[in-house]
């Protein structure tokens, strides 16, 4: 699964865009020094996400947007078409 569909999957489960929340877990004071798990915790406990997914999101809280361009432009199946997520939900797609 790529990293997109993650955050594509987190929607889908939570009904929230992923910069919804983000907004949230920087509203929380959640950012770059917050421990994973605190994230992790905080999402399975309010939203019922699994760890996977929690993990997906816990990245973009506290590293922004950008990923690693290692699997763009790849034919597998953690292939992302951009470096650059985007949070702003499907509709907008």
């Amino acid at each position: 699964m790529s990293f997109q569909a993650y955050l594509d999957t987190i929607e889908k489960k939570t009904g929230k865009i992923p910069q919804e929340l983000v907004d949230e877990a920087h509203a929380r004071g959640y950012g770059p020094d917050t421990k994973a798990g605190e994230i992790v915790a905080w999402l399975a406990d309010e939203y019922g996400l699994g760890r996977g997914h929690a993990m997906a999101l816990v990245h973009v809280v506290k590293n922004g947007a950008g990923i690693s361009d290692k699997h763009v432009g790849t034919t597998g199946t953690h292939r992302d078409e951009s470096d650059v997520l985007r949070l702003d939900g499907l509709a907008n797609r």
